[in-house]
C-alpha cells in the first residue's frame, strides 16, 4: 500500500478515532463533575489528573461497541498516531508545573493541550474536523480559562467533544471502505 492508501486504512477500520473521543466525553463529564464540587481546587485539580487516567480502557470498550479495529496492528501509521498521543504526555508536564504553580489555570492547560494535541491527527485521518478541532479548543480554552470559572471550561470541553463526535460521525459515514 501507499501512503494515501495507508492513511485511508487507518482512517476506516479506526474510524478516524471516534472511539477515543467519545472516550474523552465521559472523561469531560467527570472532569465537569470534580469542578462543580465545593473542595479546594489543589484538589480538584489532583482528582483531574485521576480522572484521566481511564481513558486507554473507556477508548477500549468503546471501540468494541462501535466496532473499531483498536490495534490495527496490520498498518505501520497505527504506531504514528500512538506517537501523537504519547507527544502529549510530554506537554502534561507543563500541567504539572501548573499544577502548584497557578492551580486556578491547570484545567485550561489541560484542555489547550488536549485541543492542540489533535492537529496531526487531521493529516493521519484526512479529516477537516480534527484540524478544526485542533484550533479551536485551545484558542476557546484559553478564552474561557481567563475569564471564567474551571467549571465553565469543563462545561465547554463536554460541549464541544460531543459536537466533535458528531462531525466525526458524519465525516466517517462520508469515508468509503
Amino acid at each position: 500500500m501507499n501512503l494515501e492508501e495507508l492513511r485511508h486504512d487507518c482512517a476506516v477500520k479506526q474510524k478516524k478515532g471516534l472511539h477515543f473521543i467519545l472516550a474523552s466525553v465521559v472523561i469531560w463529564l467527570a472532569v465537569l463533575l470534580i469542578h462543580q464540587t465545593s473542595l479546594p481546587i489543589m484538589t480538584k485539580n489532583l482528582y483531574t489528573f485521576f480522572a484521566t487516567a481511564p481513558l486507554m480502557p473507556l477508548a477500549f470498550f468503546i471501540s468494541k461497541l462501535i466496532k473499531v479495529d483498536f490495534q490495527n496492528k496490520g498498518n505501520p501509521l497505527t504506531n504514528l498516531g500512538i506517537l501523537f498521543s504519547i507527544n502529549q504526555i510530554l506537554y502534561l508536564l507543563i500541567a504539572m508545573w501548573v499544577f502548584p504553580t497557578v492551580p486556578d489555570k491547570m484545567l485550561m492547560i489541560i484542555a489547550m493541550i488536549f485541543g492542540a494535541h489533535l492537529l496531526p491527527y487531521g493529516w493521519l485521518y484526512k479529516s477537516k474536523s480534527y484540524t478544526i478541532f485542533a484550533v479551536l479548543v485551545p484558542i476557546a480554552s484559553l478564552f474561557v480559562g481567563l475569564n471564567f470559572e474551571p467549571y465553565i471550561l469543563a462545561l465547554m470541553m463536554v460541549v464541544l467533544e460531543i459536537v466533535f463526535s458528531i462531525f466525526l460521525i458524519v465525516e466517517n459515514r462520508k469515508t468509503s471502505p
